[in-house]
């Protein structure tokens, strides 16, 4: 994001003195642009003026040569015979490496308490047999470049420059002492990409008087008129996107004679350095420059590797690239290039991706001496895919996609030929090329009353006009006409609409201006069934211990990890044409999915214990026919907005959950207990409880096929482990419930495999839960849950033990003594199983204890006895069961 230097927003806007780079927050937050970060100076501390006292060359065992200095540093100086090594000179002891100085020269000290780049602290310390009491610094100790072959001698280094006097701070005089805040910029207002957007808009905050540097006003001289002889240029753009030509205008200016060894100036360099570049070449960084100034993106060619004309071209079949990051890139027709005609060929010859990368051929090399410089308005959508097709962030790509000034080309031209004038020796070229073909933007329409009515604060109408004019508009119209006519500025190509105008109007106002009314919602409304559903049970999982959280709905290589098989259906996902991540492009079918890695994620974190949840939606594609988009520039019909739905995946709602490590820590009270898989159906029950929703269970996996029993019907349970991956097939329960005849799954819960709890890096046994929130919901009763009342009478007990079958889950069966138990049946719970020698092979026995209780009388020992005949007897009918003896 941009860099905002105090130092150089003041060439553009007035900074009143002692502004910090907090205040330049502040200032900027009131007209919508945030801080993204405050970078600290690159070096604090004493950094001082030192005049050399003395130097002895004192020879060393390792055959080096160091000297001993004594150093004038004014107010810092030891005073004569004090110090950590006393001298009869006011000074401080130095040891230095370096040769390239003498007696009496000014050099740079750092004191201790100094902090230079790296971080690099100074502090006293003893070496070759003296107290080194600071350091005399290099060039690029301090980050003021690579040379470090020997300490910065000021009158040297500054020749014609008034040094200041020993003991004097350097941070400033040196540049390196200044704050520089980094901006957050929303992606319609590009032209803050600049030094001259930012400075606009703290005019816009403080009422500060500011300058444009991007009108043809603000240079020294007036811009030369184009030329015939001008470097020609031809746009040929067979395939244009949306019908916007790839490129609109097409600025060259040539600068002859540029010497090869020129160096950047310091001020440039320092300017670059805290706008995060670091300098390459004179000509590269004055490019660079008046891009950050300006937002005007260039390129400098050497004008000798050229042959014209300079052709702007779709790419073709086949063709490729090798841009200056040295990587060979296959080129989309889609892709606008920069082309030249060597063999009076147009277009023969890429020259680089226009917009985002240029290529190998004809950039800068260090012999070039004739430049070509290029300042061009391009298509924002060609460059914004270009860059994303080739993942090719640029700062030229960032600019462009956001949208640039078109009018700024031939300003720019000129402020780069005046620098490489002015620092390369160079000569400009009195040709000049300028391909303009800028269509005339037509004004919008703005009723003048429609300020007031989007955002409730009554504007008077000069205060509208004033504010759109401070933003660069023309307004024509009176305070007696009912609508307006907008001219939008130039280097605001978001403005497009009354509404977007409106926008603009209440930012400078001040969006503390909008009174905050909470409108009030009509009878009758307020939160849907389904979202109060999700939000009790949500409510009821934080109860019951579980922590929730939120992932992004992203995948990358979960479904491996999970043990899915290539078949599974989970693996049918939608994949992001754009994802955020490259590595994560698909969304989620399960919670699981993303709520796995963020349990192992918390337990590589130092959590030994886990129990999280997360409530969301996941995307299901099965049966999706997708829909073409359709063309924005009329609004779609019913029947294609119909396609469109019909087009977009399921979406229900899930809540899923993963539990690991120590249900129960160990204590003086408790008995230490960890997550099973009993935690996990527990959870899905509670899920289901709070709804009013009876659901039941069953074993997930067999691995024999079992044989069919009478009603009530169960769901098939899987025979393949791999279909109820990433549970253990051994461990995991299917949830269901009954609607008529109908079984619908509702939920899956119990013990991972051992092999996904090692690929999440999850405690041992770990176990989860998935549950279809939306199928939950749909079988919710449409009646108020009815409480009953009460009963006060006596509860009567009986316990029954019935030997069935081993195959038949424990949930038939109970289900089936529920039903024989009928209304009395407060409560029955499964408190024995038993298999071994006194039940037949292949059968076990199950033991129920039965809490009977009449609403309205005592129950008889008779009534008792007759509801465990009829247990008996249903159970025997319907299961094959008989009573244990």
């Amino acid at each position: 994001m941009p860099m905002v230097p105090l130092s150089w927003l003041r060439d553009h806007v007035e900074v009143p003195e002692g502004t910090t780079a907090a205040d330049l927050a502040a200032a900027l937050v009131r007209v919508g642009l945030e801080e993204e970060t405050i970078h600290p100076a690159r070096v604090s501390g004493p950094l001082v003026v030192g005049r050399v006292l003395s130097r002895v060359e004192e020879p060393q065992h390792n055959g080096k040569v160091i000297n001993y200095c004594r150093v004038d540093v004014g107010r810092y100086n030891d005073e004569p015979g004090t110090g950590k090594e006393p001298s009869d000179l006011a000074s401080r002891g130095i040891i230095c490496g370096a040769h390239n100085f003498e007696v009496d020269d000014l050099v740079v000290v750092s004191l201790p308490g100094a902090v230079l780049p790296g971080p690099f602290p100074i502090a006293a310390r003893k070496t070759y047999g003296h107290i080194s009491d600071g350091m005399m610094c290099s060039a690029r100790e301090l980050g003021l470049g690579e040379d470090h072959s020997g300490i910065i001698v000021l009158q040297k280094a500054f020749p014609g420059r008034e040094i200041p006097a020993s003991g004097s701070d350097l941070v400033s005089f040196l540049g390196l002492g200044e704050e520089v805040l980094e901006i957050n910029v929303t992606p319609d207002r590009g032209y803050c990409f600049s030094m001259r957007g930012v400075a606009r808009e703290y005019s816009h905050s403080t009422g500060a008087r500011f300058t444009d540097p991007g009108l043809p006003e603000a240079l020294a001289e007036p811009l030369p008129a184009v030329t015939s002889d001008g470097f020609p240029v031809e746009v040929d753009d067979v395939a244009p996107i949306r019908g916007h030509a790839g490129a609109d205008r097409f600025v060259t200016r040539i600068v002859r004679g540029v010497d090869p060894t020129a160096l950047s100036p310091r001020w440039m360099v320092e300017r670059l350095e805290m706008a995060g570049m670091r300098s390459i070449s004179l000509p590269v960084d004055v490019t660079n420059y008046v891009m950050l100034d300006l937002g005007q993106p260039m390129h400098a060619y050497d004008l000798g590797a050229l042959a014209a004309p300079i052709v702007v071209r779709r790419a073709r079949p086949g063709e490729t690239l090798t841009t200056l990051d040295d990587v060979e890139r296959e080129l989309d027709p889609e892709d606008l290039l920069i082309t030249d005609s060597p063999d009076d060929v147009p277009g023969s010859r890429i020259l680089g991706l226009a917009g985002v990368m240029g290529g190998r051929y004809s950039e800068v090399e260090p012999s070039t001496t004739d430049i070509l410089l290029e300042a061009a308005h391009f298509d924002a959508v060609s460059i914004a895919r270009a860059a994303r097709r080739h993942k090719l962030p640029s700062e030229a790509s960032k600019r462009f996609e956001r949208g640039t000034d078109p009018q700024v080309p031939p300003v720019a031209a000129q402020r780069a030929v005046d620098l490489l004038v002015e620092y390369g020796g160079g000569t400009a070229d009195s040709t000049v090329s300028d391909l303009d073909h800028v269509p005339a933007v037509p004004p919008v329409r703005m009723r003048s009353s429609e300020p007031s009515r989007l955002t409730g604060v009554d504007y008077s109408l000069d205060h509208v006009r004033e504010l759109l004019e401070r933003i660069g508009c023309t307004v024509t119209g009176t305070s007696t006409d009912a609508v307006w006519q907008v001219q939008v500025p130039s280097w605001r190509p978001d403005l497009t609409g009354s509404a977007d105008l409106v926008e603009e109007i209440a930012r400078l106002d001040g969006y503390d201006n909008i009174p905050s009314v909470l409108p009030a919602a009509p009878a009758g409304t307020g939160l849907t069934t389904a979202q109060h559903a999700r939000r009790a049970v949500s409510d009821t999982l934080a109860q019951a211990g579980l922590v929730e959280v939120e992932s992004y709905p992203f995948v990358s290589d979960s479904f491996d990890r999970q043990g899915l098989s290539d078949v599974n259906p989970r693996r049918l996902a939608v994949r992001l044409r754009n994802p955020l991540a490259e590595d994560a492009p698909w969304l989620r079918t399960s919670i699981l999915d993303t709520l796995l890695d963020v349990a192992g994620r918390n337990v590589s974190r130092g959590a030994s214990s886990i129990a999280v949840f997360e409530t969301g939606i996941v995307v299901h594609p099965q049966g999706t026919v997708p829909a073409g988009l359709p063309s924005a520039e009329s609004r779609p019909s019913d029947a294609v907005l119909a396609g469109l739905q019909d087009g977009v995946p399921a979406q229900p709602w899930h809540v899923g959950g993963v539990l690991g490590g120590s249900a129960v820590e160990p204590g003086i009270l408790t008995t230490p207990r960890s997550f099973d898989w009993a935690d996990a159906v527990e959870a899905v029950r509670r899920v289901a409880s709070v709804l009013g929703v009876r659901v039941e269970v069953t074993r997930a996996w067999d691995p024999e096929p079992r044989a069919e029993h009478s009603a009530p019907p169960m769901p098939a349970p899987a025979t393949d482990p791999a279909d109820v991956a990433p549970w253990h097939p051994g461990r995991v329960a299917t949830v269901f419930v009954r609607s008529g005849r109908e079984l619908i799954t509702v939920a899956t819960a119990g013990e991972l495999h051992p092999g996904v709890v090692m690929a999440f890096g999850l405690p041992k046994r770990s176990v989860a839960f998935e549950l279809d929130l939306d199928a939950l919901i749909e079988a919710m009763s449409e009646t108020p849950i009815q409480i009953k009342s009460v009963s006060t009478y006596p509860i009567a007990k009986e316990d029954i033990a019935l030997v069935v079958s081993d195959d038949i889950p424990v949930a038939r069966v109970a289900q089936v003594v529920r039903q024989a138990a009928g209304p009395l049946a407060e409560e029955i719970t499964l408190f024995d199983v038993y298999t071994g020698d006194q039940v037949p092979e292949s059968h076990r026995s199950l033991a129920f204890a039965l809490r009977l209780r009449a609403a309205d009388h005592t129950l008889t020992a008779e009534e008792s006895a007759q509801v465990r005949n009829s247990v008996v007897k249903k159970t025997r009918k319907v299961l094959g069961a008989e009573l244990r003896s």
